[in-house]
């Protein structure tokens, strides 16, 4: 490592994986240096951060909770500057005295200040899935044109990009397809027909892994495997035919590439996000995460299975997308989290996500070049939004 900290960003602090990296660089203090953080709407958990490693700057969307966070650190001694809005993140995500930055926003809200870096050539460890489901090639572009580095944090992107050499120009001729591993969520031994009656608690019990609500309850119907599909298509530069995705409930095979010659690579590991996080901090070289080491003898038989199409009907909704027209992808994310956040308040049965998923990616007009730009892309973004609130409401409990 270099003797010189590295600068960071952490982009949505105050969730799972903001929490798990703020972890990993109090592991190594002399080798990293928090400049910026962010949350959504957590007053108390930002200021306790702020307390902890005292950042040049803490941004929230709203000028009110800018203001509760400016009287929390009132006399702290820090010397942390509060910001807040939509520009203030781009601003701190493309700095000029940040070298990295943790893109862990949830929600299509991501995409602008991670284009912001991109353009700007930061090392942008990517655990947004909306830069690249919203954005896709759009995103890329900005990667390359930016001669941005981009590190996958999603367990099973890092693992792929693990098991691959350096050398992204091999990729393709090495590459034959890859395996998404999916743990199958709360639900994968239930009666598809009892579906409709899970609970928002019942969902957001993962059996392995801790995680906010959201990204729970796509576990549940396996959205986030959809997700992560269209991630994959854009990371690795593969045709939606070249990616599987095949049940594993102990999570421990992260994924796995099969290469043209039929060797099979995998990264193995406990699931723990603290594994990929420090990976994409240190990479090219690894550093402690603070994650358990693997018991290859205590861990029982590794058990693979085919994702089943009555309870998870919105998982091939993924390869619909991609083989529909630029900005499909858009639609599906966008038509998901209304569908989520209904389901968590009480207003959408379980079962309905993946029904309103896809009626909205089947009947949402797309106009030819909204995915060359952010402005069109945001648009379309909206107004699937709009559209999924009335379908919710109509379709809704």
């Amino acid at each position: 490592m270099s003797s010189v900290p590295q600068r960071i960003c952490v982009l949505g602090s105050t969730g799972s994986i903001g929490g798990n990296t703020l972890d990993v660089l109090a592991r190594h203090p002399e080798a990293y240096e928090v400049v910026a953080l962010s949350a959504m709407s957590r007053v108390d958990l930002l200021a306790a951060q702020c307390r902890q490693v005292n950042p040049r700057y803490a941004v929230l969307p709203a000028a009110d909770k800018a203001a509760e966070l400016r009287a929390a650190l009132s006399g702290a001694g820090l010397r942390t500057e509060v910001l807040s809005g939509a520009r203030a993140l781009e601003e701190v995500a493309a700095h000029p005295d940040v070298d990295a930055v943790m893109a862990a926003i949830v929600g299509a809200a991501g995409l602008p200040p991670c284009l912001a870096a991109a353009r700007a050539g930061k090392r942008l460890l990517l655990a947004n899935k909306e830069a690249l489901v919203v954005g896709g090639r759009l995103f890329m572009d900005a990667v390359q044109a930016g001669g941005a580095t981009l590190l996958p944090i999603d367990s099973e992107h890092s693992a792929i990009f693990q098991c691959l050499p350096h050398d992204r120009g091999t990729w393709a001729s090495a590459i034959d397809h890859i395996v998404l591993t999916a743990s199958g969520g709360p639900f994968r031994s239930r009666d598809p027909e009892t579906l409709a009656n899970v609970t928002p608690d019942e969902a957001c019990a993962h059996p392995n892994w801790v995680m906010g609500r959201k990204i729970s309850v796509d576990s549940a119907t396996m959205m986030n495997k959809a997700l992560e599909v269209i991630e994959a298509r854009w990371l690795f530069d593969l045709q939606p035919e070249q990616i599987r995705v095949v049940i594993h409930p102990q999570s421990i095979i992260h994924s796995m590439v099969v290469c043209r010659d039929a060797s099979v690579l995998a990264q193995m590991g406990t699931p723990d996000m603290r594994v990929p996080i420090a990976y994409g901090l240190s990479w090219p070289q690894r550093i402690v995460s603070g994650a358990s080491q693997l018991d290859l003898l205590g861990m029982g038989a590794l058990t693979f299975l085919a994702p089943d199409a009555r309870r998870y009907p919105g998982l091939d909704l993924a390869w619909q997308a991609l083989r529909g027209p630029a900005g499909a992808t858009a639609v599906l994310n966008a038509a998901n989290e209304v569908a989520v956040a209904a389901f968590l308040e009480g207003r959408l049965r379980f079962d309905q996500i993946a029904v309103l998923n896809a009626e909205l990616l089947g009947s949402v007009p797309v106009p030819a070049g909204t995915a060359d730009s952010l402005e069109g892309l945001l648009a379309l973004d909206a107004e699937t939004r709009r559209l999924a609130a009335e379908l919710v409401q109509r379709r809704g409990l």
